[in-house]
């Protein structure tokens, strides 16, 4: 028998030099997870934040817009046609009163039959906080009528003017933020749907399969977008109810909006299918949607983050467009669309020009949602 070899390996404990070692910021550089490393990022990009906290506040007042608004959606002041903005004021004289509002009183111009209103800055009117007001029914099941702030008793508040019924501006945007809000993202829940399942199939099965996909998505690609939603939309029936054409309207601007997600998810799919670990996990018998869903997919979640944050808007200026020509929401659904359609009469907005007031909200939520997107879109590579 041959002797025993020496063993030449320093039994000693490893230790690791000083200029070695790694500094805390470092060592919790190196043990992030991926999406710790996303939120680093994104911190860092103060715009994207920025639009982020509004998306969140305007998206938290669709959620308690009854409280919210001054008046209850449908009150009507005939006394107030197309009253103007009433600014609320502080100081009275020179004298801290708080927030108030000077009273409307108005005269008929006999020679051009308009409404001539004027304040009387003799009598300011606070403001009303927490108070009780117009009644409503919160999201149309509970009774109530408490307002954050109302009227001063015996008074108006019109923040944002009246329209020609004498209803509340403020308070009809932001009831109309409601629709317009949430229709981009059950249109995008179903645009993702459609195109994460009809892409990661053309893209993991392959052949036939993905030769139908592509020839699918060309056709719909090459039909111009906004006359398809105006012939679509004009399908509907015009009896439906309110509740009806809204689900209509987002499911068609869902299933009309797949195709660009769908290509992509393909192409992303058809490189990963063949990674290690897929066909490691095709080996072991694993199915196509096990394969797709835990292993394939979450590889370019981020992706399809940003992707969702560039779409939402498109959704919701499709709304927008389709209201103002008449043929997406109808009164007496309220939404965006739908206000800005009273401001088609040229004369209106040059006489009453806050009218024209709805498309602001529309302006800062397509640009935070295209500041947040791109945010994201930089924080999805947090190795770049």
């Amino acid at each position: 028998m041959s002797a025993k070899l020496p063993h030449y390996v320093s039994e000693a404990p490893f230790e690791i030099a000083d200029e070695d070692a790694l500094t805390p910021e470092q060592e919790r550089f190196f043990l992030a997870s991926q999406w710790k490393m996303m939120w680093w990022r994104f911190a860092r990009h103060k715009l994207a934040v920025a639009a982020g906290l509004i998306l969140l506040a305007s998206y938290g007042t669709i959620l308690i817009t009854e409280f919210l608004a001054p008046y209850e959606l449908h009150s009507r002041h005939t006394d107030f046609i197309y009253a103007p903005p009433q600014a609320p004021h502080l100081f009275h004289e020179g004298s801290l009163v708080g927030p108030f509002v000077y009273p409307l009183s108005y005269k008929l111009n006999m020679q051009t039959l308009k409404r001539e209103y004027s304040e009387d800055r003799t009598k300011p009117q606070p403001i009303r906080f927490f108070c009780t007001g117009d009644s409503y029914r919160f999201w149309g099941l509970i009774p109530g009528n408490v307002h954050l702030l109302c009227p001063p008793k015996n008074g108006t508040f019109f923040l944002l003017g009246t329209d020609r019924l004498g209803r509340d501006m403020a308070s009809r945007l932001l009831y109309g933020g409601r629709i317009s809000l949430t229709v981009g993202l059950i249109g995008i829940t179903i645009s993702f749907l459609l195109g994460i399942s009809i892409g990661g199939a053309a893209g993991y099965f392959g052949g036939r399969i993905d030769n139908l996909v592509q020839r699918i998505i060309e056709i719909l690609r090459s039909l111009p977008e906004l006359p398809l939603w105006m012939a679509l939309s004009a399908a509907l029936p015009a009896n439906w109810s309110p509740i009806g054409i809204y689900f209509g309207i987002t499911i068609i601007l869902g299933l009309l909006d797949w195709p660009g997600l769908a290509r992509a998810v393909r192409s992303k799919l058809l490189a990963l299918r063949e990674e290690d670990y897929a066909v490691a996990a095709r080996l072991m018998g694993a199915g196509p949607t096990h394969i797709i869903g835990r292993h394939l997919l979450p590889n370019f979640m981020s992706h399809l983050i940003a992707s969702a944050t560039l779409s939402v808007p498109a959704m919701i200026l499709g709304e927008t467009a389709l209201s103002f020509l008449g043929l997406g929401l109808r009164p007496p659904v309220t939404s965006w669309g739908v206000l800005l359609a009273e401001a088609q009469n040229i004369e209106a907005v040059a006489l009453y020009p806050w009218l024209m007031l709805p498309m602001m909200p529309v302006i800062v939520t397509v640009l935070a949602f295209n500041f947040l997107g791109d945010g994201l879109r930089d924080a999805a590579d947090p190795y770049h």
